[in-house]
């Protein structure tokens, strides 16, 4: 999500108000914001910062990127320094020498501390660098009264700056500095969940969990109005959108603009110039995503694996028997991508984290590999009648009875588990499925369904439940 074409997310916003406020009545409670990539962690962040405002609170934004200790530790320290001067009425420059010289009077022992830590770097010593300057931020606080809120974006890059201990120390300073609040995004869920339960899973300074979702429905709904304006778009195509894209602001975007500059042209003219066509941002996105893959050994597993989940063949025994490998061989590489966040696995099941790069992957570029010839005009035909296939097919569903579609979805049931956050679940096989009646103002229609062990007992609600 770009970050100036902001939508919605007050939930999140109203989080990090909650607990900044919280931090200056003496109560600190660090923060985790994790999420797929490009789906508003960033923008929900400067936001917030756009609007915020408090001179007894220093805010350092650090973007965390491939460097060395030393240039890490520069940009922590001149960030530092900028946003404490930012209030002063003192004219800022973006130069190191410059902002330490105007800030010494105000915070000289602070000043002195972080000279000793840049000495130390220049004579490349580099233990206790890390540590000596987090605590840079309580120094300040002893000085001024201010406290610090340290954000750091894809903070799982830290492990590259070549830090010895990084998280054990990190943590000891975490129980400690009460007085600074960490705000640490990534959008690599995998690694950033495994970092937050071995290393930083702390009895006091441990971090809340916020996890960013793609829209809602209605969110979505809201959004593709809000952009299209007077483009007059059919209600189930809206639904389409929303259907394809899972409600992902960046997709949301791509797409609503497309259809806005393409004044007249219909969807899946907008969906083949993105996806299909060689110059088109999606087709772009995919084609570099997936060069990550390439440079693995054994590559063709990885993108087997990948196209064959989105080909709806989401379950390991499924895939080993058409690859024809082992289970055990196809669970490490299955792991690897689960550390790539390409998929995720649910109980027996797994799936593409990206649904619209899951489409790409089976009608674009599976299809472009399968071709006999490079005829590119009759590939484009067979991806645009996947396209509309799919969108007629969506259509004739979404006209179907709500019953009628729940009693088709637990006819795939087959004794699978799945997991919904930490609860197992086991997807019974159904011997009888039959419709009942509620005498209930609230509950009226419903299904039981009937397996060798088990009774469902369900009630369909099509408006808003509390």
């Amino acid at each position: 999500m770009i970050k100036d074409n902001f939508f919605d997310r007050e939930q999140y916003l109203s989080i990090l108000e909650k607990r900044i406020t919280d931090l200056k009545n003496g109560y600190r409670q660090n923060i985790a914001i994790i999420g797929d990539e490009l789906v508003g962690k960033t923008s929900i962040i400067f936001k917030f910062l756009n609007k915020f405002y408090d001179n007894r609170i220093i805010v350092l934004y650090l973007e965390i990127r491939p460097e060395s200790l030393a240039s890490f530790t520069r940009r922590f320290i001149g960030v530092l320094l900028y946003n404490f001067l930012i209030n002063s009425n003192i004219p800022l420059k973006e130069d190191l020498d410059y902002l330490i010289e105007k800030s010494e009077k105000f915070i000289p022992k602070t000043v002195q501390n972080l000279k000793l830590i840049l000495t130390a770097l220049s004579k490349r010593k580099k233990n206790n660098i890390f540590t000596e300057l987090l605590s840079l931020c309580e120094s300040i606080f002893q000085e001024t009264n201010k406290s610090c809120v340290v954000i750091w974006d894809e903070f799982h890059n830290l492990g590259n700056l070549d830090i010895k201990n990084l998280y054990a120390e990190w943590s000891k300073l975490l129980i400690l500095q009460k007085n600074t609040l960490y705000i640490i995004i990534s959008s690599n869920k995998f690694k950033a969940r495994a970092i937050l339960s071995k290393n930083l899973s702390l009895l006091f300074g441990n971090f809340e969990l916020v996890l960013v979702e793609p829209f809602d429905i209605k969110t979505s709904e809201k959004y593709i109005e809000h952009k299209v304006g007077g483009l007059l778009l059919d209600s189930a195509l809206k639904n389409f959108i929303i259907h394809f894209t899972g409600g992902h602001p960046f997709y949301l975007e791509v797409i609503t603009d497309s259809l806005k500059k393409a004044n007249g042209a219909d969807l899946v003219d907008v969906l083949e110039n993105l996806l299909f066509s060689p110059s088109g941002i999606l087709n772009q996105r995919f084609s570099n995503y997936l060069k990550r893959f390439l440079d693995l050994i054994y590559s063709q597993d990885y993108i087997s694996i990948l196209y064959l989940i989105s080909n709806g063949h989401n379950k390991l025994k499924d895939i080993a028997h058409i690859l024809r490998k082992p289970k055990k061989e196809l669970n490490l590489k299955i792991s690897h991508l689960l550390e790539f966040d390409a998929i995720t696995r649910s109980g027996d099941f797994l799936k593409i984290n990206d649904r619209v790069f899951g489409f790409w992957l089976k009608f674009v570029y599976q299809e472009k590999l399968r071709s006999l010839t490079f005829d590119a005009k009759n590939q484009r035909m067979v991806f645009r009648d996947n396209i509309e296939n799919m969108l007629q097919e969506f259509l004739i569903s979404t006209k179907k009875p709500v019953g009628e579609r729940i009693v088709e979805l637990l006819r795939l049931f087959d004794d699978e588990m799945i997991q919904i956050e930490n609860k197992r679940l086991r997807l019974t096989h159904f011997r009888e499925i039959k419709p009942v009646e509620f005498n209930n103002r609230g509950l009226k229609e419903g299904l039981i369904g009937r397996s060798n062990d088990s009774l469902w007992i369900m009630a369909i609600k099509c408006e808003i439940l509390t």
